[in-house]
């Protein structure tokens, strides 16, 4: 089990309060989590002791080197990876997404057939539109009323014209956890390439790219206590084969041919940091086997919070709860819902008046939000359970919702 009262101590900004002394309430971790000590020292410690370009022959500039290089190992045990050379660093997960699609216009062709799905966050549908300018037809796997995918409609759909499915792992709008091992089984019966978006997935659960069996994966380390910077996950030896839009002076072999100009060096040490204190809430006797342990916790913790608030809006009659039910616990610790004569936002702003982060619109799952006939409503309320979220939180936020 987790002391989260002890985890709680690491996060200064659970120490905010508002005007009349009320704790602040963080239900916005979809968005983007709070941040531990330990990332916040690693960034700060970062310009006060190492900061300078890399491939230098003085101390902080190979200090430099050796941070980058540890992000990528550590990295590469967050994600399951054979090695750091399979991790490529960005912005964030969308321009890595954009550069990758751009690699790929390079090698299909006119009447290709690309599968994305409804679901999806626009991150991981709008960079593979942009391929219907080259020919590239894409075809979308249908969401249904109940906010889960329809499986049948994607094996109708895939075919020997496939040349890709690009799918999330999970939803950031309504919490589903999409049936991967399904999708992969029947991928696997064609000759296509394999891209999981887990930006919603990976503050939830572990990850292991080799048993995904998947070509390309992509993560947001803000969603899992870190700062603004992302990852894209290639298998080995597929990097290399696509030309990706780089400078004649970068280094051309994988991971690095995809990354454009000087990365972050700062906010990348935060990322590090960032997953040690993940690795560290389990035990084990390598990296990797307590990140595993770590998550089976964090999982379990964030799945009983959620469920508890997903209860008790089951019980208000002015909300109707979108999405899955917590049945299984096959579903992330994110529960979106609308009011019956309340906008979104109206909500979101009274939740703020009680110091509780909440979030409101589509998203960007502008897609799921207009297929649900949501859009004009103005989108869904969401809540999301992090590591550093405690029961009496949820008991607040329901007594606050049942008076709205």
């Amino acid at each position: 089990m987790l002391d989260i009262n002890k985890i709680r101590e690491k996060f200064p900004s659970l120490n905010s309060k508002d005007s009349n002394g009320n704790d602040i309430i963080y239900l916005d971790g979809p968005g983007g989590t709070q941040v531990p000590s330990n990332v916040i020292n690693g960034i700060s410690n970062y310009y006060k002791k190492y900061n300078a370009n890399t491939h230098g022959e003085f101390i902080t500039s190979i200090e430099t080197d050796r941070i980058m290089g540890e992000l990528r190992s550590k990295a590469a045990s967050l994600l399951g990876a054979e090695d750091g050379k399979c991790i490529s660093i960005g912005q964030n997960m969308t321009s890595l997404n954009f550069s990758l699609a751009r690699c790929l216009s390079k090698i299909f062709n006119e009447g290709d057939e690309l599968i994305i799905s409804e679901l999806d966050h626009e991150a991981n549908r709008g960079p593979w539109k942009t391929l219907e300018d080259i020919g590239v037809k894409i075809i979308e796997i249908e969401l249904m009323p109940n906010g889960e995918l329809n499986y049948d409609d994607f094996s109708k759909k895939i075919n020997d014209k496939t040349v890709m499915v690009a799918v999330g792992m999970s939803s950031n709008a309504l919490g589903t956890m999409n049936k991967i091992d399904r999708i992969r089984d029947i991928v696997k019966k064609y000759k296509c390439l394999f891209l999981l978006d887990a930006v919603h997935y990976a503050p939830h659960f572990s990850i292991d790219v080799k048993k995904l069996d998947c070509d390309f994966l992509l993560c947001s380390a803000y969603k899992f206590y870190g700062p603004h910077m992302s990852f894209l996950y290639s298998r080995p030896g597929l990097l290399d084969k696509l030309d990706a839009d780089r400078l004649i002076v970068q280094d051309q072999d994988a991971p690095y041919r995809i990354e454009t100009g000087t990365l972050n060096h700062a906010a990348c040490h935060g990322v590090s940091k960032a997953i040690d204190f993940i690795s560290e809430l389990g035990i084990g006797t390598n990296y990797r086997e307590k990140i595993i342990d770590s998550y089976k916790k964090l999982s379990s913790h964030e799945f009983n919070l959620a469920s508890q608030l997903f209860d008790g809006l089951k019980k208000l009659k002015n909300i109707q709860i979108i999405g899955p039910d917590f049945s299984s616990r096959k579903r992330t610790p994110t529960v979106s819902f609308i009011h019956k004569s309340k906008s979104a936002n109206e909500i979101c702003k009274e939740l703020a008046r009680h110091n509780i982060c909440a979030w409101d619109g589509h998203f960007y799952a502008l897609k799921a939000i207009q297929k649900l006939g949501l859009e004009k409503k103005g989108g869904v309320t969401r809540l999301g359970i992090s590591v550093y979220n405690q029961s009496y939180e949820i008991d607040k936020t329901i007594k606050i919702l049942s008076s709205i």
